[in-house]
């Protein structure tokens, strides 16, 4: 298995659609726990926008900027999810190809 602190995003999540084509992608090769991180942030930051637009009746930019946040942030925990399911598929095709050259 690889080890944690190795695993890197893949790229492969997009975020942010404009029509039918994605506008961002999460970047690829960026250390998981450093992606993770900035998605806490984001997920923080928007959990704070929410709470000023349930009072801000004048605008509603506190939520628009809220929901392209909360967006980045699953954008970047799904390539993670990717990520650490691609490393669980390969150890599991690992252990089939060993039992299967023993039986």
């Amino acid at each position: 298995m690889t080890e944690q602190s190795e695993l890197k995003t893949i790229g492969l999540t997009p975020a942010i659609y404009c029509g039918d084509q994605p506008l961002f992608h999460v970047s690829c090769n960026v250390p998981l726990g450093d992606a993770l991180a900035m998605a806490s942030d984001f997920l923080f930051l928007a959990k704070k926008l929410t709470e000023d637009a349930a009072y801000a009746t004048d605008t509603d930019r506190h939520a628009w900027a809220a929901h392209y946040l909360t967006a980045m942030s699953k954008a970047v925990v799904d390539d993670a999810v990717k990520v650490l399911n691609r490393d669980r598929d390969n150890e599991l095709a690992s252990k089939r190809a060993g039992a299967k050259s023993e039986g």
